[in-house]
């Protein structure tokens, strides 16, 4: 199956995880901590499994490796974040996405993320471009002194935050302004429309 047959299964999967998201928002929520302000809720393991039947469903022999439940990896696979931005989402603040990537050889080659609360959704496949909701996408050419960048804090290992704010202090110097929403994939995702100008943390995970 192609890149280009994939994708339209992918966005259903993510849509699908999304749904169940967006219906559970705004109801008390209760998470337990994996770290320092590292949440984890039902909704989270629920969205990665919807998201990994529907990948099931479309490539049964492509590896599935989830955030919260794990996997398997390949050379070829599925890495998916079911419910990026868990504390926001925890808090009923909007910035919550799902983050779906096809890998080979360790490089991207297809990815979907959602922002359930946002009603929007990023598409990408190698030699097809980047797209949002059906619109083509560029990354911004602002200059550095007119830039507004997202950042995340790195929450999960504070003894980086000397490291982090010398990066921060020359940013904020350097930039016109900052933001920090609290879900790296709608970050990255910002990133690659235009919306941001640019994106910095500190030891992201896959």
């Amino acid at each position: 199956m192609s890149i280009e047959t994939l994708l339209p299964g992918v966005v259903d999967a993510a849509h699908a995880a999304g749904a169940l998201i967006a219906d559970r928002f705004g109801a008390r929520q209760t998470g337990s901590a994996k770290g320092p302000g590292d949440y984890v809720t039902a909704t989270d393991h629920a969205s990665e499994e919807a998201v990994r039947d529907a990948l099931a469903a479309i490539a049964p022999e492509v590896p599935f490796f989830g955030e919260e439940q794990g996997g398997t990896r390949g050379d070829l696979g599925w890495i998916v974040d079911p419910l990026d931005g868990t504390a926001n989402f925890i808090h009923g603040f909007p910035a919550v996405g799902v983050s779906i990537a096809l890998v080979e050889a360790g490089r991207p080659v297809l990815g979907v993320v959602h922002a359930p609360m946002l009603g929007t959704t990023w598409t990408a496949a190698e030699g097809h471009g980047a797209w949002r909701d059906g619109e083509r996408l560029s990354v911004s050419s602002t200059d550095p002194s007119q830039a507004i960048c997202g950042t995340g804090f790195p929450f999960k290992a504070k003894d980086r935050l000397a490291t982090y704010m010398a990066v921060f202090d020359a940013a904020f110097t350097t930039f016109e302004d900052l933001r920090r929403p609290g879900a790296a994939t709608l970050d990255l995702a910002w990133v690659a429309a235009g919306v941001f100008d640019g994106f910095f943390e500190l030891a992201l995970g896959p």
